[in-house]
C-alpha cells in the first residue's frame, strides 16, 4: 500500500506551460509512467503541450482552459500547482472549486494572507492540500508528483514526512542505502499556513499496513512538532504505534528570531529545537543527532 498517491493517480498540472512546470512534468512522465493527464492554462485551452526533453520527449498532453474542464475530460483525481506566487492561491482555489481530491502546491513565496483565504476555503471542501512551498509526494515505482528526485527512491516500508525539502531527500537516500526503502514520502512544506500538517500524515502512516516505521523531519518555529508528539502519545495509549526516528533542523537558532523558510518565531517555550526534541523523545521517538544519521538511527531502533 501507499498513502495519498499510487500508480492509478491521474494528475493535472496547473502551470504546465511554464519553464518549471514543463521540466518537472517531463521528469514525472519519465518516472514509471506517472499518469500526468493534462495541463491547465486559461488562455491556452484546446492546445497541445509536447515534452521536449529526456525519456518523455515527444509525449503530448492536452491543455484545458480550467481545472473543472480538465477533471471532466480526464477523470483527474489530483493536481499539482507550479503557478508563480502571485497567482498560486487562485490556482489552488480553482482546484478546490473543481472538487479535486488532492492538490499539491510546490510554489514558494505565496503571501500568508492568500494562504489564510485558501485555508478557509479548504475547511468547507472535500479537498486535501499538500504544501505550499513543498517538494511534493512520491510513492516509489508508482507515482511522482513534485520535484523530488526519483532516482534515490526504493520501494520499501518506511513512511517519510518532512517540513524540509532537502532533508526529505536525505532521509530517502539513507533509507534506500540501508535497504529499508520507502512506502511514501510526503513533503508538507515549511510555510506557517499550509494545507496538511504532521498529524494528518502520521494518521495515514499509522493506518497503512505496509508502513512499518516512520521518519519525521521537523524544523524550528511553530508548534507542529509538539502537536505531533502529543498525537503520537495519544495514539500509543490507544494501542497504535510504530517505530519512529526524527530530526529537528535549526538547533543553533536563537530564541525570538525568525529563521529559515518556516517563517515562525520561537517564543514561549515552544518552537525551539530543544523544545521539539524533548517533546518527541517524551513520546518515545528516537531523535537523531544529525541528518546524516537518520537512516542509522532508524535501523538501530528496528534491530534492537
Amino acid at each position: 500500500m501507499s498513502i495519498l498517491i499510487n500508480k492509478d493517480t491521474r494528475i493535472l498540472v496547473q502551470g504546465l506551460t511554464g519553464k518549471t512546470g514543463t521540466f518537472h512534468t517531463e521528469q514525472a512522465l519519465a518516472y514509471h509512467d506517472t499518469k500526468m493527464v493534462g495541463g491547465i492554462h486559461p488562455n491556452k485551452g484546446g492546445t497541445i503541450w509536447t515534452a521536449g526533453a529526456g525519456d518523455a520527449a515527444g509525449t503530448q498532453l492536452p491543455i484545458f482552459a480550467s481545472v473543472a474542464e480538465g477533471k471532466e475530460k480526464t477523470g483527474a483525481d489530483a493536481s499539482v500547482v507550479y503557478v508563480p506566487p502571485a497567482g498560486a492561491a487562485t490556482a489552488i482555489i480553482e482546484a478546490i472549486d473543481a472538487e479535486i481530491p488532492l492538490i499539491i502546491c510546490i510554489t514558494e513565496g505565496i503571501p500568508v494572507i492568500d494562504m489564510v483565504k485558501v485555508k478557509a476555503k479548504l475547511r468547507q471542501s472535500g479537498s486535501r492540500l499538500v504544501g505550499p512551498n513543498c517538494p511534493g509526494i512520491m510513492t516509489p515505482d508508482e507515482c511522482k508528483i513534485g520535484i523530488m528526485p526519483g532516482s534515490i527512491f526504493k520501494k520499501g516500508n518506511v513512511g517519510i514526512l518532512s517540513r524540509s525539502g532537502t532533508l526529505t531527500y536525505e532521509a530517502v537516500f539513507q533509507t534506500t542505502n540501508t535497504g529499508l526503502g520507502q512506502t511514501t514520502a510526503v513533503g508538507i512544506g515549511g510555510d506557517p499556513v499550509k494545507g496538511t500538517e504532521f498529524i494528518d500524515v502520521l494518521e495515514m502512516f499509522l493506518g497503512d499496513s505496509e508502513t512499518r516505521s516512520i521518519i519525521m523531519i521537523g524544523e524550528i518555529g511553530g508548534s507542529a512538532e509538539e502537536d505531533a508528539a502529543q498525537f503520537i502519545k495519544d495514539e500509543a495509549a490507544r494501542g497504535r504505534s510504530k517505530p519512529m526516528a526524527a530530526f529537528i533542523a535549526g538547533r543553533t537558532a536563537p530564541a525570538g528570531r525568525t529563521m529559515g523558510h518556516a517563517g515562525a518565531v520561537i517564543s514561549g517555550g515552544k518552537g525551539g529545537a530543544q523544545d521539539k526534541i524533548e517533546a518527541l523523545e517524551s513520546a518515545g521517538v528516537k531523535v537523531s543527532p544529525s541528518p546524516a544519521k537518520l537512516g542509522e538511527t532508524l535501523l538501530g531502533i528496528l534491530t534492537k
